[in-house]
């Protein structure tokens, strides 16, 4: 669905947007007290449907389940998955914004969604939950608006980009930017780039451990290939060579440079604490009730991040889940989330007795 705001916006940058729209995607049916919300955020190249991409959390007899939910998730600014973005055109110049399209910040985002929880009918939200970019989002709200969220889970995210995060999106644009076609103002430019790009943040999204397991190499491989340039590794048909290539492919496939570049600034932008009086100032106007939930083996949002939030937001439990697949994990591990989410629910005061036996 599309929602059209034909109120200017203006931006932390100090452009404003005249109006935007936005597609989401809701579930379930609002109550007559517009308050059983679960709100879902979406991370970097996801759209607006949890459903498809949280399948194991959202659905008939999942922890989300749209008979006792209603369930709402906002596709981001600047994605090519229907709200406003590169692709639009530039209400003052008459043209595709491609490389002009303004920064939306994590807070420009969620400001932007406010009129649109309005227009919903949207009184309180009874959960708030996102993992790496959507956790930023999360936290930018119940900070911004206290008061609307009952409970809310970020998760294997934090309250200001690192450097270490920065690097990597800069490290990936950079990719993008070598791309020859890179600065032609037409749709599919920079697709080779970006293909780089996704490889690069797979080191990030794994480690280590994961690609010795999930892309192990051969005890014997055919020494081919190794003899000139043209040669790209041993066996490229398998193991983590053809997996970083087909990653890039698969992205390329269904993802706009354009809109990968600019969501990349956005997250560089994320820090909770720029004008609220440093990130402690900022975190303790939380009012929600907090599960701060990490990833062992996240090595692009480390546990050290997540026990920050839980330290400086009141009253927030801080959990961990173990998992194979790095920072993915919380795209995956289904079951440890359902079950750290349960539980927290359960203990959280004035929990309905027929949300608790959910």
């Amino acid at each position: 669905m599309r929602f059209d705001c034909t109120r200017p916006l203006r931006l932390e940058s100090g452009l404003e947007v005249p109006a935007y729209h936005l597609e989401y995607t809701t579930h379930g049916q609002l109550n007559k007290a517009g308050d059983n919300v679960v709100w879902i955020f979406h991370a970097l190249t996801a759209n607006s449907d949890p459903a498809e991409w949280w399948p194991g959390l959202v659905g008939q007899g999942r922890l989300f389940d749209p008979s006792i939910y209603y369930i709402v998730c906002v596709n981001m600014p600047g994605s090519c998955y229907g709200s406003i973005g590169p692709s639009d055109i530039d209400p003052y110049t008459g043209r595709v914004f491609y490389h002009d399209f303004p920064v939306f910040t994590t807070r420009d985002m969620v400001r932007a969604y406010q009129p649109l929880r309005i227009a919903l009918g949207i009184r309180k939200i009874f959960i708030g939950v996102g993992g790496s970019m959507g956790g930023q989002q999360l936290l930018e709200w119940a900070i911004e608006e206290p008061e609307l969220f009952t409970h809310i889970v970020p998760i294997a995210t934090n309250g200001r980009h690192s450097p270490w995060g920065i690097a990597f999106n800069t490290a990936q644009r950079m990719a993008i930017e070598a791309d020859g076609s890179w600065r032609l103002r037409q749709e599919g430019a920079g697709a080779e780039g970006m293909k780089a790009a996704r490889a690069m943040a797979l080191l990030s999204y794994r480690d280590y451990h994961a690609y010795e397991q999930l892309q192990s190499r051969r005890e014997e491989q055919r020494f081919e290939g190794w003899g000139c340039l043209h040669g790209v590794g041993p066996d490229i048909r398998t193991g983590a060579a053809s997996y970083q290539r087909y990653q890039g492919e698969k992205l390329a496939r269904r993802f706009s440079a354009f809109s990968y570049y600019a969501l990349s600034l956005s997250m560089d932008s994320h820090d909770i604490g720029r004008g609220r009086g440093g990130m402690a100032a900022a975190l303790g106007r939380i009012q929600a009730s907090t599960l701060v939930i990490g990833i062992e083996s996240d090595i692009l949002f480390p546990l050290d991040e997540q026990k920050t939030l839980a330290g400086l937001i009141p009253g927030a439990r801080h959990r961990v889940i173990s998992s194979l697949y790095g920072h993915d994990g919380f795209l995956l591990e289904f079951v440890q989330i359902e079950e750290l989410v349960k539980g927290f629910l359960k203990d959280g005061a004035g929990v309905t007795k027929e949300l608790i036996n959910h």
